[in-house]
């Protein structure tokens, strides 16, 4: 931590009138965020009509079979390829923080994580991490490439962030700033997909990608609302804390049972 940066030190009364002038900023960021969620839950939906199965403990399941009955399923792309030892550790920042899923359960939604990874590896792993979470193989079918989780144009036409190649080639892919190469197939990505089920038919309603889930990484919600924050080398006041290379990505982020603390 940096000391010549800390927030300046006020009475109580001085820090209750800053105090409510940030409020006012966070009900316009509140009402705003009911907005995008209203527009979210006008968005059109897709029939999905490919049948996909999975593995999963008690053998091969459809896609509707892991709703469990209910409504809505949430679905966590879980980066995890077939020959992969381990899963990766940014998916798993937010796989730990994944708790019981009651709260879902009673809203009539299921939580589940999806991977390519033989089911085998994907138990031992789960096993080893301590989740109790829903978590399932895609191996062997085209699910992870049909919902971009994994992009090879020789599978599936490439949709990264939702751009095309051709728009790849224009605006560049995120880690690299040129366009997709040939070198790029079998990309495995990370993202959160959501569904409903209306009697025995399966819609595909909303995917997100990129910093569209970072909300469900590293404690990020509970961080934001610190002085010292996500410790990220972006973030302003600069200076205020040494980034700690915890992002995502970062060269210390590490598996969940890694780390000393």
């Amino acid at each position: 931590m940096s000391t010549g940066n800390l927030p300046e030190v006020v009475s109580r009364e001085e820090w209750l009138a800053a105090r409510r002038e940030l409020l006012v900023k966070e009900k316009e960021l509140t009402r705003a965020r009911d907005r995008v969620n209203a527009e979210r839950r006008r968005l059109p939906m897709v029939r999905v009509d490919k049948e996909y199965t999975f593995d999963g403990p008690d053998g091969q399941v459809r896609l509707l079979d892991l709703f469990e009955g209910r409504s809505q399923l949430v679905m966590h792309h879980f980066m995890f390829g077939p020959d992969w030892d381990e899963a990766c550790s940014s998916c798993s920042s937010a796989a730990d923080g994944i708790g019981g899923l009651r709260q879902l359960h009673v809203r009539n939604t299921t939580l589940v994580a999806v991977s390519r990874a033989p089911y085998e590896k994907i138990a031992a792993f789960r096993e080893r991490m301590g989740w109790t979470f829903p978590w399932y193989s895609s191996y062997g079918s085209d699910f992870n490439y049909d919902f971009h989780a994994t992009l090879d144009d020789r599978v599936a036409p490439v949709l990264l962030h939702f751009r095309t190649e051709a728009e790849l080639a224009e605006a560049g892919t995120p880690w690299t700033g040129g366009p997709w190469t040939e070198d790029m197939r079998g990309t495995e990505m990370p993202g959160i997909s959501t569904f409903l089920r209306v009697g025995e038919e399966v819609f595909h309603t909303y995917s997100t990608y990129g910093r569209g889930i970072e909300e469900f990484h590293n404690g990020y919600q509970y961080l934001d609302l610190t002085a010292l924050g996500r410790q990220e080398a972006w973030e302003e006041p600069t200076g205020r804390a040494v980034p700690l290379g915890l992002q995502v990505g970062g060269p210390n982020m590490r598996l969940p049972d890694e780390y000393d603390t």
